[in-house]
């Protein structure tokens, strides 16, 4: 809500009067000045919110006067008074109310609290809440407001400092985001800009803006302050710390540094104040050494103070990023100190904030390019970059070759105290013995014994700085050993990445513009710019000598993969960026470097050596110091990975290659390889390195005859470890690429070239087969690389090649040379299909079959290596040409399909992933014929029993074939007829006849009906999860793509496929073996309702049901046409009655679910998604428990080719519509009693409970099981309800009762009981009452003659409402009862086999829809004739009578509140007809209801809480009030005794009956006070009655008159009695309202005589009236007074009686 809304200003309002209210409360004693300031206050507002519409505008124009009250409590200097009015001034200042004045005093207040040191934090707050929320505060008081800040940040207190602090940062922000803004407002408008004067004088702020001026002169004395001088605007500051300050200036410039850059005035600042008091504060860094002895020097010098020194630093770094324009010349000043504070004298921390600071330069490539343009390009400059370049190479070499500087005398600096030289020491003892352990651990730099770690600092090309970052130190911190070389490293890295890709960057552009000009100017040359030229190659020769000498040092100091990666990749961009701009000596410097660390240390290798002398000759000195570039140090600690022999014409001995070798020869390769273009003269040292590394290594030829490392190779001496083994590919797939010259040779020569290495290849196999020695490849090598290069001409070099490798090669028993030329074989064949030949292989047959004939003459070869080289070789094949084999198909598919069991797993498996190919990728292309060759094929596989993963897989395949062929149906239907015509035609030309399977129907069909038959052969296979797998297939086939096949065939699919089928399975079930499986082989665990084979039979006949169960749901109108439909349906009925009761719960609750779906009431719904929609289409909802969405042992596993997702794109195929005129035959009534019978059977058979005792092991069912099967019965009522009698209900009733009483077992209740806290019903009950809910739906809506039906109903509700106070007993089963919510916790331990439901829940549901039911049928003939309101009443009786004592309280809360509901409705009924005699029975069933419930025998327990007493006794005060409305009133039709009855319970209830067990304190609420009194006001109400109007009424009223009477009288007497026995004590409360009830009773009663009818009275009457007098004047003694006052009433009208009244005399005379 924002503040201005009409909300949000009325609640200020408010706010404000209530601040103002409690200000004048607290202030009214004390300060009564303030109380009366408030008090106007108040009147103020509201006369302001009268008057004004723009309220808020009104209130700030007085703001003086509303804000003067609570300055006035804030004068109090009270902390309570004080911070109430502070919350109710912020209030305002944040609805923005308070004008300039105002805010004036405001501030003017804080300050003398300030002084006062009261509320510092409240004042704080205030303070930024006044200058956050708007501008009204500008010049002094702005500048008073600040000082207050800072002068709070300096008190005693830690919280009130650093809540200060951050104020501070807050308050000086906002000053500078208001100047922002306003030049945001301003911005359009071009002001003249005054001219600048020259002089200093602070006040030529003039020209400012006002929040422009606050702004400046915060700024001005921020550079006062930090300089020490005392500030010109921020007057009364009292104290103020440097640190503190450089905080502030640094945060504004990195902030701002817009209002610098845009404003003269400020620039002005930043050259005047800024950049001389940061070289001024810088002045004790540069003149520290820190070796030098102080007392020779002739003043002390100040020492260096790390805080200063560091936020010094900070500035700098935000001076160059931002302002380096503006400030050239200090900027130069700047750098130059960096690169000195980087000298080895300078202490460490200094050194390592120094080295921070140049990275954060270095991660900047642009602005390195500005200090080379400005200083290194002009003439008598500093060459700044060099210099930060040098300095940085020159930082790390002092790290190696002095390793302790700076600590030899630090005895004074803490931070050196880990010392560097002493680690350095303690790491070159063991160094130098080898490889030490603590070196394999960390990454470090090693050179000469010193040991430098290597530690992670920032992100690349981020400068994430540490020690620029601990504002919060004192005392400098002590340095991690190696943290400089790591920033160092870093900053070198990120300087080489930057400059690189950045010059890359503009290359590039260049070249695009250069590209576009050529094809604009096709005539004109291109000439680029030379000044961007000339900058970049100023930039590299001014850093490449300082980059090569320290990344060299590091390359050779290098233990670390990454690190020496980084280096050589460094390395390597320099040497490419030199290359391409044409600067040759640092190219050849860098790729000579990457060379020498690639090969062996003093390995002599000519090229190289002559190329170093003539660099290392150019010593240059960098900053004075002389730098060699450092030869490599001989006791390198690297992992050794290769032993050679050295390429030399006589043998040597061995030299060594280690890691860092071939991780410098792999960036050789990758330099050669990407950046050939731009190597010129140096590919002569690349190549000459390359050679002798690859002798070095033992690189054999190897695949497509490149060079690979050898397994064994000649030389004894070569060793090779396995972490350069992994390297070594790579390297020889880079030289791959170089003998290839063969293609330029002519036919002759390549026929000479061919027959010289066959008798090359022919020689060296003589030599392999006579002994086991690794035999020379190189002509077979070379054999396949000729081959491959000359792929254009293939034909004519085919026949010797191929012939020599498959007759020869292939058949050699030394397998390396067999393997060999395998892979020469087959490597060829793929290369020669993928070629792309002119004319193309499709259109030229010939030649493709001659290609592919080799790969299937190498099915004869026996070696198994062999026929797997061949088997992989089909796989790439397909992958690569599969599309256009063509007529090649049936020669593939026999290779493929050449499978038995004895040939091992892999072979196996190789061919099956050919197939897998085939049938996802290559159906479409291949004939038609070939598909049959394929079905068989899968199935060969499917039925192989060495690799299951492979069957099931086959199986899948099968079903994706099935989808092409639904698919591709018209399509192959045409191929296949044409096919047929030509086979029948040349059968007959022959005269024999067509064998094919499945003769007579369609080809297509024929296809098909293969299919199902090879599944069908795989549902009943011995492993159970080829079964399942088989079973889904089959089923989905049929389903998805059933529609295809023609009618004739479907009754081949029914009774020769799926019912045969049906019968193998149910044979198998019902005899597999009952015996336990252990683990299935090796370590596959087994899960519990899979562990015999019985079970995992179980399954498939779920399965197997479930599939045929939907073919017959879905294909319903296709297969009613057949004919012999109804016999189908008994077989298929008969099956799922076997089923549903066998003994397993999984097949039973799956027989159930077929059931449901094959009665499919209503079109079935897309069934595809879910199995159980079937249910939701019968309006079912499917509550039960679901085998196919429970996870559980029930549960298919679905392929992981979903199913599911497949038959989506089915729907329209699986549910034809009917059609026109099948409606009826869908609804034959036939079909529908055949399914009513087999329910009922199933339903009597399943719920029968055991007969004798029963055994531990007696089936009993389970609930889901029940559930499904009661949630059938709505369904199938729908269908059959015209012709339901009596009798179909009595069976139901039985099968019902029968269900509800099966327990659970004990094991399953937590599932389906529901958690005892709530009271729900299981879904099995809520089946039930949904089956009576369906059944008194439809009579409620049928036939008259269907009425009688309800009694029936009634009586089994009603049976079920028993269950809440006696559950069922299901044969003689123990079973242990949870019943009541609340004491059952402990029975769930209770060692029970089997627990029977809480039936409270269910019961009382029952009752409920009794009343609901009662309410609609209490006039229908049948229910009054048979006696259904009492029956109701005699089976509420129960749970009444027993109130306390029910298993659950619920319960007889329920049954009173039903009895009241049945009342209110069946009472005006028995009225009605109570001439009849139909009710009289009635009657005294409902008294001993009444008396049962309201003098209960049960007590209430203990722990009843007294509101719930109350609550208890207002439904008693509810049952009473029912009498005396709708029994009472109508005495003349009720029987005489009833009421008699009634009166007694009456005049019985209305004497307080006192239960013992009560404490005093709760006597009078537990007495049932309230229900006395009703019962008194009742029998008073029935006393008498003004208007008798008939002789029954007059009865009734004499019988209440007279007990009322009797009843006054007894209390009375007790009250005399126990006035007289109690002494002075008061009586009990509950008495004397009781007797105080019955006096007024007897005024009431007296007044009632008195205007009654003397003649409605009779003699006893009067005689009990008179009778009471002298006890009443007994009472006179009593001392209560409000007894004594209703005594007086009492007594007043016997006044009346002290004469006989005349009518009386008078009637007596007549």
């Amino acid at each position: 809500m924002s503040t201005s809304s009409p909300e949000a200003v009325k609640k200020l309002l408010e706010n404000m009067q209530t601040d103002l209210r409690s200000l004048s409360m607290e202030c009214k004693k004390k300060f009564p000045p303030v109380k009366e300031a408030a008090e106007s206050g108040i009147v103020k507002v509201k006369t302001i919110a009268a008057r004004n519409t723009g309220i808020l505008a009104a209130l700030k124009e007085n703001s003086l006067e509303v804000v003067q009250p609570f300055l006035m409590g804030c004068g109090t200097k009270e902390p309570k008074i004080t911070q109430l009015c502070l919350a109710a001034i912020q209030r305002l200042m944040s609805h923005e109310v308070v004008s300039e004045a105002a805010a004036g005093n405001i501030i003017n207040m804080l300050w003398q609290l300030m002084e006062n040191g009261l509320e510092e934090l409240k004042l704080l707050q205030t303070v930024l809440v006044l200058l956050t929320t708007n501008t009204v505060v500008h010049d002094e008081v702005l500048s008073k407001a600040i000082v207050l800040c800072f002068r709070l940040h300096f008190t005693k207190d830690n919280i009130t400092n650093n809540t200060a602090a951050a104020t501070v940062r807050q308050v000086v922000t906002v000053v500078f985001e208001r100047m922002v803004a306003e030049d945001e407002r301003f911005k359009g408008i071009v002001e003249q800009p005054p001219p600048v004067q020259g002089n200093t004088n602070r006040r030529s702020v003039s020209t400012l803006r006002p929040s422009a001026k606050d702004a400046y002169m915060l700024f001005q004395d921020l550079c006062q302050l930090v300089n020490a001088d005392a500030p010109y605007w921020l007057v009364g500051m009292t104290e103020m710390t440097r640190t503190f300050g450089l905080e502030l200036l640094e945060s504004v410039l990195n902030d701002f540094p817009g209002v610098f850059l845009q404003h003269q005035e400020f620039s002005f600042l930043l050259k005047e104040r800024v950049c001389p008091l940061v070289i001024k504060l810088f002045s004790p860094n540069i003149k520290f050494r820190q070796g030098c002895n102080s007392a020779a020097s002739p003043a002390p010098v100040e020492k260096p103070y790390f805080p200063i020194c560091m936020r010094l630093l900070r500035v700098v770094s935000v001076l160059i990023k931002h302002f380096y324009t503006l400030l050239v010349t200090e900027c130069e000043i700047f750098l130059s100190l960096l690169v000195k504070f980087l000298d080895g004298e300078k202490p460490q921390w200094l050194r390592a904030v120094a080295v921070e600071s140049v990275h954060r330069l270095c991660v900047q490539p642009h602005l390195l390019r500005s200090f080379c343009q400005s200083y290194d390009m002009k003439q008598h400059s500093t060459k700044v970059f060099r210099d930060i370049v040098n300095a940085l190479g020159s930082f790390i070499q002092s790290l190696f070759i002095i390793p302790n500087a700076g600590n030899s005398t630090a005895v004074s600096a803490p931070a050196g105290g880990s010392g560097s030289g002493a680690q350095g020491g303690a790491q070159g003892g063991p160094g130098t013995g080898g490889v030490s352990g603590n070196l394999t651990t960390q990454a470090a730099f090693e050179y000469r014994g010193t040991w430098i770690p290597l530690m992670t600092v920032s992100v690349q090309g981020s400068a994430k700085a540490t020690y620029l970052e601990m504002l919060d130190k004192v005392e400098p911190p002590s340095i991690p050993e190696g943290y400089a070389m790591s920033v160092a490293f870093s900053a070198l890295l990120d300087l080489v990445r930057g400059i690189t890709s950045m010059i890359e960057r503009e290359l590039a552009v260049e070249e695009e513009a250069a590209a576009e000009f050529r094809e604009t100017h096709p005539a004109q040359a291109w000439q680029p710019q030379p000044g961007v030229h000339l900058v970049w190659e100023e930039m590299v020769s001014a850093c490449w000598c300082g980059l090569l000498a320290a990344l060299s040092l590091l390359l050779d100091a290098s233990t670390d993969e990454t690190a020496t990666e980084n280096i050589l990749k460094a390395e390597l961009t320099m040497a490419s960026l030199c290359g391409r701009l044409g600067l040759v000596t640092p190219r050849d410097a860098f790729i000579t470097a990457i060379c020498k660390a690639s090969l062996p240390p003093h390995y002599a290798l000519t090229v190289l050596s002559c190329n170093t002398a003539n660099l290392s000759s150019k010593a240059y000195s960098i900053q004075g110091h002389s730098v060699q570039i450092i030869s490599p140090s001989s006791e390198s600690h690297q992992q050794v990975v290769a032993v050679g022999q050295p390429l030399t014409s006589q043998p040597q001995g061995t030299v060594v290659l280690t890691a860092k070798n071939i991780q410098c020869m792999r960036t050789l390769l990758n330099l050669a390889h990407c950046h050939g273009a731009v190597l010129g003269t140096s590919w002569q040292l690349v190549l000459a390195t390359l050679q002798h590394l690859v002798w070095i290594l033992g690189l054999k030829p190897g695949m497509g005859g490149a060079l690979k490392p050898g397994r064994a190779v000649e030389g004894p001496s070569t060793v090779l470890t396995t972490a350069v083994m992994t390297d070594l590919p790579i390297i020889s797939n880079i030289l791959s690429r170089l003998f290839e010259s063969s293609q330029y040779l002519d036919d002759v020569s390549l026929h000479h070239l061919i027959n010289a290495l066959c008798s090359l290849s022919l020689e060296a196999m003589e030599m392999a087969s006579g002994n086991n020695k690794e035999p020379s490849l190189f002509a077979v090598a070379k054999l396949l690389e000729t081959g491959l290069v000359n792929m254009d001409r293939i034909e004519i070099l085919w026949r010797p090649l191929t012939g020599h490798l498959l007759e020869k090669v292939c058949q050699h028993p030394n397998s390396r040379m067999r393997e060999w030329g395998a892979e020469a074989l087959t490597a060829l064949i793929k290369a020669s299909l993928a070629y792309k030949h002119d004319p193309p292989l499709a259109q030229n047959q010939r030649l493709q079959l001659l290609l592919l004939n080799p790969l299937k003459e190498l099915s004869n070869v026996l070696h198994a290596d062999i026929r797997q080289k061949q088997l992989e070789s089909v796989l790439q094949i397909l992958q690569s040409q599969g599309d256009s084999l063509g007529p090649g198909w049936p020669l593939v598919l026999g290779v493929i399909g050449a499978i038995r069991n004895d040939q091992g797993e892999s072979l196996i498996r190789t061919a099956f992933q050919c197939l897998q190919l085939v049938v996802t990728d290559f159906l479409p292309t291949m004939p038609c014929t070939c598909l049959q060759i394929v079905v068989d094929v899968a199935g060969s596989f499917g039925l192989q029993n060495q690799e299951l993963n492979i069957s099931l897989t086959s199986i899948g395949l099968l079903w994706n074939i099935s989808d092409y062929f639904f698919q591709r149906g018209e399509a192959i239907i045409q191929e296949l007829e044409r096919e047929e015509e030509a086979l029948q035609k040349r059968a007959q030309e022959k005269g024999e006849t067509l064998n094919r399977p499945f003769h007579p129907a369609p080809p297509f069909d024929c296809l098909w009906l293969c299919l199902y038959a090879k599944l069908g052969e795989m549902c009943v296979d011995p492993r159970p999860a080829v079964r399942k797998s088989a079973g889904q297939t089959l089923f989905s086939t049929i389903a998805a793509h059933g529609t295809l096949l023609q009618q004739p065939t479907w009754h081949i699919v029914v009774w020769k496929v799926l019912f045969q089928l049906l019968d193998c399975v149910r044979a198998s079930s019902t005899t597999a073996d009952k015996e336990k499986i252990e683990s299935g082989g090796g370590n596959i665990l087994i899960h519990h309702s899979r562990d015999t084979a019985e079970k995992q039979w179980a399954e498939t006949w779920v399965l197997t049901l479930a599939g045929v169960a939907r073919i017959f749901n879905t294909r319903r109108y296709l297969l009613q046409q057949l004919g012999d439909f109804f016999e189908a349906w008994e077989v298929l009925l008969n099956h799922i009655q076997s089923a549903a009761l066998s003994k397993n719960n999984e097949v039973s609750l799956a027989a159930l679910k077929s059931f449901q779906e094959i009665l499919q009431i209503v079109t079935p719904v897309k069934d595809s998604d879910r199995p159980c929609d079937a249910f939701a289409a019968m309006g079912v909802p499917p509550v039960l428990i679901d085998p196919f969405s429970a996870s559980g042992p029930g549960r298919p596993l679905v392929r992981s080719d979903s199913l599911v997702e497949r038959l989506t794109r089915y729907n329209g195929a699986e549910l034809q519509a009917p059609p026109p005129g099948e409606e009826s035959a869908l609804e034959d009534s036939a079909l529908w009693w055949s399914a009513w019978n087999t329910w009922y059977r199933t339903g009597t058979d399943s719920t029968r409970p055991p007969s004798g005792p029963t055994e531990k092991f007696s089936f009993i069912p389970s609930q889901p099981f029940l559930t499904a099967l009661i949630q059938i019965f709505p369904a199938l009522y729908q269908h059959i309800k015209a012709n339901f009698s009596m009798e179909d209900l009595k069976k139901l009733g039985v099968i019902l009762h029968g269900a509800v009483s099966v327990p659970i077992s004990s094991d399953a209740s937590p599932f389906i009981l529901p958690s005892y806290t709530e009271a729900v019903l299981t879904s099995l009950q809520e089946a039930v009452l949904t089956a009576l809910d369906v059944l008194q739906k439809a009579i409620c809506v049928g036939p008259e003659n269907l009425q009688v039906m309800y009694p029936a109903i009634f009586e089994q509700l009603l049976l079920f409402v028993e269950f809440s106070c006696k559950p069922p007993q299901y044969g003689r089963m123990e079973t242990k009862h949870v019943a009541n919510a609340k004491y059952n916790q402990i029975q769930l331990f209770a060692p029970a086999e089997w627990v029977a439901l809480n039936y409270v829940p269910f019961a009382e549901r029952s009752l409920e829809v009794v009343v609901d039911l009662y309410h609609k049928t209490a006039c229908h003939k049948a229910v009054i004739n048979e006696k259904v309101l009492q029956n109701i009443i005699k089976t509420l009786r129960m749970p009444l009578g027993l109130k306390y004592a029910c298993p659950a309280e619920s319960t007889w809360k329920l049954a009173v509140s039903s009895l009241l509901k049945v009342l209110s409705i069946g009472l005006p009924v028995a009225r009605q007809h109570a001439s009849s005699g139909k009710f009289d029975t009635m009657w005294p069933e409902l008294a001993n209801a009444f008396e049962d419930f309201l003098f209960t025998k049960s007590t209430p327990p203990d722990n009843l809480s007294i509101q719930e007493f109350q609550k208890n006794e207002a439904v008693d005060v509810e049952v009473v009030q029912l009498i005396s409305t709708e029994i009472l009133p109508f005495a003349n039709f009720i029987p005489k005794d009833f009421v008699g009855q009634i009166m007694a319970m009456l005049n019985r209830g209305s004497i307080h009956s006192q239960s013992p067990s009560f404490t005093e304190a709760e006597i009078d609420v537990r007495m049932r006070e309230e229900f006395s009194k009703v019962c008194f006001e009742t029998l008073l109400q029935f006393s008498f009655s003004n208007k008798v109007s008939t002789p029954q009424e007059g009865y009734i009223s004499r019988m209440a008159l007279s007990v009322l009477l009797k009843r006054s009288q007894d209390v009375l007497r007790r009250y005399v009695e126990d006035e007289r026995l109690s002494g002075h004590c008061p009586l009990p409360r509950q008495q004397v309202t009781e007797i105080i009830f019955v006096l007024k009773a007897i005024s009431t009663l007296m007044d009632s005589l008195k205007k009654t009818q003397p003649e409605n009275v009779d003699g006893i009457t009067w005689a009990q009236v008179i009778a009471l007098y002298p006890t009443l004047v007994e009472c006179v003694t009593c001392s209560s007074p409000e007894v004594s006052s209703a005594l007086k009433e009492a007594l007043g009208p016997f006044k009346d009686f002290m004469q006989p009244p005349v009518s009386r005399v008078q009637n007596g005379e007549s």
